[in-house]
C-alpha cells in the first residue's frame, strides 16, 4: 500500500496563470522539484498537491501560496532551501480602508520603506490583498515580522528606521 499525502489551498485566480507558466513551466518546475503531483482546478481557484513525501508536499505548497500571495516563481522558489521558510501576516479582519492604510505605512513612497525592510533583514516581502508575505531564513522573518509588526502598530517610521540600524 502507498502512502500519500493530499494538501489543498486556494489561490486567488488572477495568480493561477503565474502558476502555471508558460506551457505550464512553472507547476513542471515545481513538481520535477519536491516530487509532486499539482493539479490546478480549471473552474475554481482550488489547486491539490500530492506527494508521497510529506516535508516536500509541505513545500510544495508554501512555493504555491507564496506565489499566490505575490511573489514571482522565481522568488518563491527560495523556499526549496533547506533554510528558507515562508510566513504570512494577515489583516482579513480589518476593513478595506484600514488595510489600504497600513499596508502604504509598509510599501512606502515608490516601495521605499518595502526595501529598506528587505535590505536591512535579507528576507523579501510581498504585500497582496490583506496578507504581508516573507520569505527567508527564519532569523530574517523573525527581524522582518518585528519592523512590519512595528509598522502595522502605529509606530513612527524614524523609529522603525532606527530598529533597523541597530541591526
Amino acid at each position: 500500500m502507498l502512502n500519500f499525502m493530499i494538501e489543498f489551498i486556494k489561490i486567488p485566480g488572477q495568480r493561477k496563470s503565474v502558476l502555471i507558466g508558460r506551457d505550464g513551466n512553472i507547476k513542471k518546475e515545481i513538481e520535477s522539484r519536491t516530487g509532486t503531483t499539482i493539479s490546478i482546478s480549471l473552474d475554481s481557484c482550488e489547486v491539490e498537491i500530492r506527494g508521497d513525501d510529506p516535508e516536500k508536499v509541505r513545500i510544495a505548497r508554501d512555493i504555491v501560496t507564496a506565489i499566490g500571495r505575490g511573489f514571482t516563481p522565481k522568488r518563491a522558489m527560495r523556499i526549496l532551501n533547506k533554510n528558507c521558510c515562508f510566513e504570512i501576516i494577515s489583516l482579513r479582519h480589518e476593513t478595506r480602508n484600514t488595510v489600504k492604510r497600513l499596508m502604504a505605512r509598509v510599501i512606502g513612497r515608490n516601495g521605499s520603506v518595502k526595501r529598506k525592510i528587505e535590505k536591512s533583514t535579507g528576507a523579501r516581502l510581498c504585500i497582496f490583498g490583506k496578507t504581508v508575505s516573507f520569505i527567508g531564513t527564519y532569523e530574517e522573518n523573525r527581524a522582518a515580522r518585528k519592523l512590519v509588526k512595528m509598522l502595522l502598530e502605529g509606530k513612527l517610521h524614524a523609529k522603525v528606521f532606527a530598529v533597523m540600524q541597530q541591526k
